[in-house]
């Protein structure tokens, strides 16, 4: 600038304006808005659980409130007295309270939760307080109160709520730095956990979705920050090709779900054919699946792929003291609970000074007339005089009194009209003197056990408000899914042997098989090399294919045969091995690692079968056996890095395949985690059995479902299920039920003859209910009668069912047990019988899965591209055979 410029900026002029700096006042300007933003509209206080448009809602609603439903526009401008915000806002606030159900009773059109559909305008919806709302909310007496923005009116600081409200009906909020997010609780469980603070008992209380649904909650962390909660829709299976999802997360709604599962469709993800949508009160959507797709993968499939399964973060962030506080639900609760037991000891204060105020003038009253010391002011004249001559008439008869009587005492007496004095009755007047000590030392006691009290007002609030309001969501421990297990394979791959391509865009060469976006693909190739990598358009691994499969982790049952020459001219080695995991696209080599090293013979077996091939050698020198027969059986499973058995020194020939092998595994031991309630091998629940390969399970429901089913760790179960264990086809299944068409109990025995194919063994009557199951050979059950009026019970029969009745079909009405009244029926011991032995796993010449898993080693640690994922190839389901 100029310094002629200067001079004029420098020069005194009244019309200039002052030129101020506004270096660093942006800082106050935010920590302002900052701070108005977390305590004037985000976050919920802790002595209330309401925001401030909450609060100003509630307040109006009460100034409105005369039992009747009011118009929500109507409530809405009166709130606006009290909140210096839009009706918009306000309008949005008041239906998110009204859709939790708990403190306002609505009327009309107030949307849907489970829909995601809008409330109607605010002029077309009504709204009233709730009883529980006027019971819990409101008490004026202990109110705090301040000014509103504008001055013209009075609000309350903090509404005097006695119940944990801000845990009943959550909070979310974002405010400038910080945010809040309280997952909603349920009405029952949290009175009983206040309860139990009070006694001093531990307690823990986990989220209630008003959407339902399925949630685990292992890693809630009582609602702090880092917490996380699982929440899934509950889906069942309606008929084998149809799925019905009758509950959703918390935080979907019916469209958000949908959109998600027609989006993993598009991708592939899954396979649907169509979806009905119909919700109404209830969740009703039905996914149809194309034939042939196993329902019990697509359930897992649309927990892995779709909003199906969502993860919620709580973040519990409240106000006190005009601070943010970062605190779990369990001490929220305990907060609130303190909270409302000092707010019963004020209510109890006011109480008594009440009714003691009460006591003292209906004492003074009584006195008054009683003694006619309104007699004594006929000859006064003067407003003194009357004063003080009913203070003197009043002074031999007040020694009892709790407090002195003052001036406004002897005004209030003189205010008693002369019809009242008249009719005075002091028998009466004695009576309601002695009902106000009543109630006073009542509520004394109240105050001397005030925990007491509050435990009774708790217990009272629960019997009074506690219907309806049971637990909506289901709380499980949820078993991860696997999403290359359940994705559907949705792209084909091929292979260029020769090239030593592999891909899904090499069409024009060989297929090999389908496979996922997903998934790792295993390759094995004539130089006896060995890389896993991911799938991709097209992806070289090397020359010489010789094996190309879907990669399944940690598979212990697939088994690799291997016949390899070592070297150029080196000798002939045989193994075995298992490739349970591996480092993403790193070359293994599965020689001795000798140069031009070579496979002669290459097979996978997808259940660890061993054949016997035909070795022929070369006519060189002198040598005699030149033909023999090598079982792989022979040879045991090590790790892929072995070097393996000498096959011979001298050159090979050929290798013939001999003889096709069978299983050298053992049966899989398969266990029932009730828990998660899902299939597994890795010990958790409860032993099923040995499974082979044709072996199944049988799944019994309360409802007379029967069903046989191949034990896939991906099955999903029915939450009615009474009976599941191994499938034994010989064994007899025993029933006792009854039958409603009849009024009769019946007992059936029968075998299941179509495996694979639920069916009823329970004839089709509303009233028809089963009373027992049995699974034994030889059962016994205890029948124990009715007792008659004027009667000895009979005594309990004890009946075998074997002896009682044959096996017939399934679809048998079976044998009448008893035209008695049976009180209830009971399973006993059943009787001794030595069922067919079944070869057991330890006695058969087989390898074990683990020794599989310890054989293998040899991961590589030096690159950070591991592989992560499983599949469940159909192309790996027979074994494949490479001859060279």
């Amino acid at each position: 600038m100029s310094e002629e410029n200067d001079d004029l900026l420098n020069e005194p002029n009244d019309n200039q304006e002052t030129i101020t700096k506004v270096t660093g006042m942006y800082k106050d300007w935010f920590l302002d808005y900052a701070s108005y933003v977390i305590l004037e509209r985000a976050v919920p206080a802790i002595e209330d659980g309401f925001k401030p448009v909450q609060r100003r809602i509630m307040h109006s609603m009460k100034d409105l409130d005369d039992g009747r439903y009011n118009k929500v526009a109507n409530i809405v401008g009166h709130t606006m007295q009290y909140h210096p915000h839009g009706d918009a806002s306000i309008a949005d606030a008041m239906v998110q309270i009204g859709q939790k159900d708990l403190l306002i009773d609505t009327q009309g059109n107030w949307g849907n939760i489970l829909t995601g559909d809008s409330a109607a305008a605010s002029r077309y919806i009504e709204a009233r307080l709730s009883k529980f709302a006027l019971e819990v909310i409101y008490n004026p007496k202990i109110t705090e109160w301040q000014a509103s923005y504008d001055g013209r009116r009075r609000e309350p600081i903090n509404l005097p709520v006695m119940f944990p409200l801000l845990l009943a009906q959550g909070a979310e909020g974002i405010a400038v730095g910080l945010s809040t997010r309280v997952l909603p609780h349920n009405f029952l469980e949290l009175i009983d956990a206040s309860i139990k603070h009070l006694k001093g008992k531990r307690f823990t209380i986990f989220p209630d979705f008003p959407t339902g649904g399925i949630a685990d909650m292992g890693d809630y962390k009582d609602g702090n920050r880092g917490g996380k909660v699982r929440v899934r829709a509950r889906i069942s299976q309606y008929d084998k090709n149809t799925l019905v999802i009758t509950e959703i997360p918390f935080g979907t709604t019916t469209s958000s779900l949908i959109d998600s599962i027609l989006k993993a469709n598009d991708k592939g993800k899954i396979k649907i054919k169509k979806i009905e949508d119909n919700t109404a009160a209830q969740v009703e959507i039905l996914v149809h699946l194309p034939a042939g797709i196993s329902p019990d993968k697509t359930i897992d499939a649309l927990y892995a792929f779709t909003n199906c399964e969502m993860s919620i973060s709580p973040l519990g962030c409240v106000i006190e003291d005009n601070r943010p506080l970062f605190i779990g639900v369990s001490e929220m609760l305990r907060r609130s609970t303190d909270n409302t037991v000092q707010l019963l000891k004020s209510d109890l204060e006011v109480q008594l000074s009440e009714l003691e105020e009460q006591w003292h003038f209906a004492s003074l009253e009584r006195i008054f007339i009683e003694n006619r010391i309104y007699r004594n002011i006929e000859e006064e004249e003067t407003w003194e005089g009357v004063i003080k001559a009913i203070d003197d008439g009043l002074k031999p008869h007040i020694t009892h009194l709790k407090r002195s009587v003052t001036e406004e005492d002897i005004v209030r007496l003189t205010e008693i009209r002369i019809k009242r004095i008249s009719k005075f009755d002091i028998d009466k007047a004695q009576q309601k003197i002695e009902a106000l000590e009543g109630q006073i030392a009542e509520v004394k006691h109240h105050l001397e056990h005030l925990i007491d009290y509050a435990i009774a007002y708790f217990n009272r609030l629960k019997t009074k408000y506690g219907e309806g309001k049971e637990r909506k969501t289901e709380i499980r421990v949820f078993d991860d899914v696997d999403a290359t297990k359940v994705v559907i394979r949705n792209t084909k791959l091929y292979v260029n042997r020769e090239e030593g391509f592999i891909g899904t865009s090499l069409k024009r060469d060989e297929y090999v098989c389908d496979c996922s976006d997903i998934d790792d693909i295993i390759v094995f190739t004539k130089e006896g090399k060995m890389m896993v990598t991911k799938v991709d358009s097209k992806t070289f691994v090397g020359k010489d294919i010789i094996h190309v499969a879907v990669f399944k982790k940690k598979d212990k049952r697939t088994i690799y045969n291997m016949i390899y020459r070592d070297g150029k001219s080196g000798p002939t080695y045989i193994k075995r091995f298992a490739v349970t995991s591996i480092t993403r696209d790193r070359e293994y080599d599965l020689t001795n690692g000798n140069k031009n090293s070579m496979v002669w013979y290459f097979s996978a077996n997808p259940n660890g079968e061993a054949e016997v091939v035909t070795i022929f050698l070369r006519q060189v020198g002198s040598i005699k056996k030149l033909k023999w027969d090598m079982d792989f059986a022979e040879i045991l499973i090590k790790g892929r890095n072995s070097k393996g058995n000498l096959v011979s020194k001298y050159a090979v020939k050929r290798i013939d395949l001999k003889e096709k092998g069978v299983s050298t595994l053992k049966p899989r031991k398969i266990w029932f985690d009730d828990t998660v309630q899902r299939l597994n091998v890795d010990g958790r629940g409860d032993l099923l059995g040995e499974f082979r390969g044709e072996d199944r399970i049988l799944v019994v429901t309360q409802s007379g479902l029967v069903k046989t089913i191949i034990p896939e760790m991906t099955a999903h179960f029915e939450d009615d299920m009474i009976v599941i264990e191994k499938w034994l086809p010989n064994k007899p299944l025993s029933v006792i039920y009854y039958n409603g068409e009849r009024e009769l109990y019946y007992v059936k025995r029968f075998l299941i003859e179509n495996e694979g194919k639920e069916e009823s063994f329970l004839p089709d009557h509303p009233e028809t209910k089963l009373e027992i199951v049995s699974t034994d050979w030889r059962p016994l059950a205890d029948i124990e009668f009715t007792k008659e009026r004027g009667k000895d019970r009979k005594p309990n029969l004890e009946l075998d069912l074997e002896e009682f009745i044959s096996i017939k079909g399934i679809n048998a009405i079976g044998n009448q047990l008893t035209k008695e009244k049976i009180n209830q029926v009971s399973l006993l011991e059943p009787l001794p019988y030595e069922a067919p032995e079944e070869v057991h796993a330890d006695d058969l010449e087989v390898i074990d899965e683990e020794e599989v898993n310890n054989s293998e080693t040899g991961t590589a640690s030096n690159t950070n591209n591991s592989v992560n994922s499983e599949s469940d190839s159909d192309a790996d389901e027979e074994g494949q055979t490479s001859l060279f």
